[in-house]
């Protein structure tokens, strides 16, 4: 049991297992701001745009409640067409801040690809290498 422990230590405090809770703790938070931003500002803007028509409460209905006086029998049977559009513009959104992240990220690593670093020493050439090598026989065998 001990080792169990050690090892499930020396793995839990990579540095690789850190980075990637952190990503996803903050992943989670950033999937509740986009999910704010989509539900609080744009669906209401775009259905003040369509008519005043709340797309989040937007449902059709397939089989209607039956009711009994005030007492409902039946529920209804609904297809949430208004939460599945406000989560398709919700997940478009954290798809594109990503897709705008990696590539920034990736334009950060070009550019420091092609930054100069220190230039390495140049050593010599094969074909002078091979003249060396034959000039040193020639001498070995006179």
């Amino acid at each position: 049991m001990k080792k169990f422990l050690s090892e499930f230590k020396e793995f839990a405090l990579r540095g690789n297992v850190l980075d990637m809770a952190i990503g996803v703790v903050i992943g989670g938070a950033f999937g509740k701001i986009t999910t704010s931003l989509v539900n609080d500002v744009i669906m209401p803007l775009v259905g003040m745009l369509i008519g005043g028509i709340d797309l989040g409460q937007l449902d059709i209905v397939l089989k209607p409640a039956v009711m009994n006086g005030d007492k409902v029998v039946t529920e209804a049977v609904t297809l949430g067409i208004g939460t599945f559009l406000t989560t398709i513009i919700d997940f478009i959104l954290v798809a594109l801040v990503i897709f705008l992240m990696i590539k920034a990220i990736n334009r950060f690593h070009k550019k420091k690809e092609e930054a100069p670093g220190p230039e390495e020493p140049k050593g010599p050439t094969s074909e002078e290498l091979l003249t060396e090598i034959r000039d040193l026989l020639k001498e070995k065998n006179q």
